[in-house]
């Protein structure tokens, strides 16, 4: 059985390298890696096929940056004629970047089985790309592999059938549990002169946070302010610097003192310091998940999120880029330890190996 498997930005490359070696251990699948180059340039795609162990991509489709119509567009020209010479048995999409939405889209059009890791997320914000990609993709999909029961909801009130939607986990999980170990011999703490415990993470990097300057100028004040309690780390997103410093800003965050900046680091470096950071501010879904399951506090700079079972069982509070939310939530935590939550259930490790044997058994039926 032939699957191709796409991923296409960093999100992406966290939940497919867990389901790439679980199909790898079935003698009766042939996947096949595509990467479509959405996120193409060293430090934020090609860091992360190492620290995640990732094979070199069978297929690579190289599309570049560009506005979301001409990015999908390129993707599904190119993608279709992959298909065409294939003839995969089945197309794996994960996430909700537009890689995701516009795969999803070319292999439904010829018919093609095609399965949705991380389906029936929802922020109920269509202004968010990623809200419309989530739906489009889901809408198409003949398997919906859910990471949360609200995400099983939220798919039977658009009207898919039970039959097509499976509650298996958090495979973000799956790979966050393989490298924790791994990330505990990263140096970067050394290296950033910090103490476990005696910092704050930050990223951010959605247009509703930093295209404005508004937006972004309540975030870098609430910034000034947090920084003179504890020291930050401040891993640049190149949109967000972009924008820093068209914006102007770039001064005035050069004077804070407690600031550190940092160019995008890969996936294991990351997980180090979040894992020993006081608390985490971001406006990243996948971040949401990921401090729930190290407990460490979370302060989401959004006015929502598609993973809210992170906020009602998780370590996550929604903040928004209101600098006295932000100030008073960091003052919560600074004085109190901020929220602990639990572990969602099913976040155990297992999800991939769940969706293999799901794909291995609906095959074998025949239903594939």
């Amino acid at each position: 059985m032939k699957v191709i498997t796409v991923t296409g930005a960093r999100p992406n490359m966290m939940k497919v390298s867990p389901l790439i070696d679980e199909m790898r251990r079935h003698k009766g699948l042939n996947p096949i890696l595509l990467h479509t180059g959405q996120h193409y340039d060293e430090k934020m795609s090609k860091v992360f096929f190492d620290d995640l162990s990732l094979p070199e991509p069978d297929i690579y489709l190289g599309v570049g940056s560009g506005s979301h119509a001409e990015q999908a567009a390129r993707v599904m020209v190119k993608f279709e004629k992959v298909l065409l010479s294939e003839r995969p048995d089945m197309v794996l999409v994960v996430g909700d970047v537009n890689s995701t939405m516009a795969c999803a889209i070319t292999a439904a059009k010829l018919h093609i089985p095609l399965a949705h890791v991380e389906a029936g997320l929802r922020s109920f914000d269509r202004r968010m790309p990623e809200e419309v990609n989530r739906i489009i993709t889901d809408s198409v999909s003949d398997y919906l592999f859910t990471t949360s029961e609200d995400a099983n909801v939220n798919l039977k009130r658009e009207g898919i059938s039970d039959d097509k939607i499976f509650f298996v986990g958090n495979v973000m999980i799956d790979t966050l549990l393989r490298h924790l170990r791994g990330a505990e011999m990263s140096d970067i703490i050394h290296r950033l002169n910090v103490k476990e415990r005696e910092y704050a993470l930050l990223t951010v990097h959605r247009p509703s946070n930093v295209d404005g300057k508004d937006s972004l100028g309540e975030i870098l004040d609430a910034l000034l302010y947090i920084q003179n309690k504890i020291k930050v780390i401040f891993p640049l997103h190149p949109r967000t610097l972009k924008m820093i410093k068209e914006h102007g800003f770039l001064s005035f965050m050069r004077d804070m003192k407690n600031l550190i900046t940092v160019d995008p680091l890969g996936y294991l470096e990351f997980l180090r310091l979040m894992n020993y950071a006081r608390f985490v501010l971001t406006d990243s879904g996948g971040i949401q998940e990921e401090t729930t399951i190290l407990k460490i506090p979370c302060l989401t700079l959004r006015e929502n999120t598609e993973r809210p079972v992170t906020v009602t069982e998780g370590t996550n509070v929604i903040v928004g880029n209101c600098k006295d939310r932000i100030i008073k939530e960091v003052e919560n935590i600074l004085n109190n330890g901020g929220k602990t939550g639990r572990i969602p259930q099913l976040w155990d490790g297992k999800a991939a190996e769940r969706i293999v044997d799901i794909i291995v058994r609906k095959a074998t039926d025949g239903h594939g």
